[in-house]
């Protein structure tokens, strides 16, 4: 009776600690996961700036050009290929999540040929309007996307930390075996290069 009694007790213990051990790993997931989706939102604030940003500059390019004889060729279709991939990104921006590894690789590469789109843009304008360096507006709105774009790379360099943890947390053991029993799974990375993400850039 006496053994019976102890062996229960150490049967109690052993749960007890695999139990514990396995409300602490869960925990420590959950709290993983929830840094990776706020530094994604982070990611998406500056996004949604950027978007927020793009029809006012070509508003003051258009007011500007207003004033010319014309508008160059150049001009037209800079804006065209600006406004076909500002309207994927934004169309993509409201359903995206960092969960969807394709959602996620479609918004990524969309974001991607909008930046590379903008530079095209702002560098057409410059060689067509060379004296738009003197309008105010037009070089605030410069600077802020400027900026914003820096933010932008910022906050992807700290969602790809906070998703490398996350992922290799995920494979390590017996933090694995509590991920599969609750469904945690790998969040989706960065493909693109660096450079596309780069600050448009133009010398007046």
């Amino acid at each position: 009776m006496k053994k019976n009694t102890i062996l229960i007790g150490v049967v109690v213990v052993i749960l007890a600690a695999v139990l514990g051990g396995g409300c602490s790993t869960y925990n420590s997931l959950v709290t993983l996961e929830q840094e990776v989706d706020a530094a994604w939102a982070k990611v998406e604030v500056q996004y949604q700036r950027r978007l927020d940003l793009i029809p006012n500059l070509v508003e003051t390019v258009k007011g500007y050009a207003a004033h010319e004889s014309n508008t160059l060729e150049s001009v037209t279709r800079a804006r065209a290929g600006l406004t076909d991939a500002y309207n994927q990104a934004d169309s993509l921006q409201r359903t995206v999540g960092a969960g969807n590894t394709a959602a996620f690789d479609s918004y990524n590469a969309a974001q991607s040929s909008l930046n590379r789109a903008l530079s095209i843009y702002v560098n057409a304008v410059h060689e067509a309007y060379p004296d738009l360096k003197a309008n105010t507006n037009f070089m605030n709105l410069q600077t802020q996307l400027e900026g914003t774009e820096n933010r932008i790379a910022t906050e992807r360099g700290r969602y790809t930390e906070v998703v490398k943890d996350y992922n290799v947390s995920l494979r390590r053991f017996p933090r694995n075996i509590i991920a599969g029993l609750f469904g945690f799974q790998a969040k989706p990375q960065f493909q693109a290069e660096a450079a596309a993400q780069s600050a448009p850039k133009v010398q007046f």
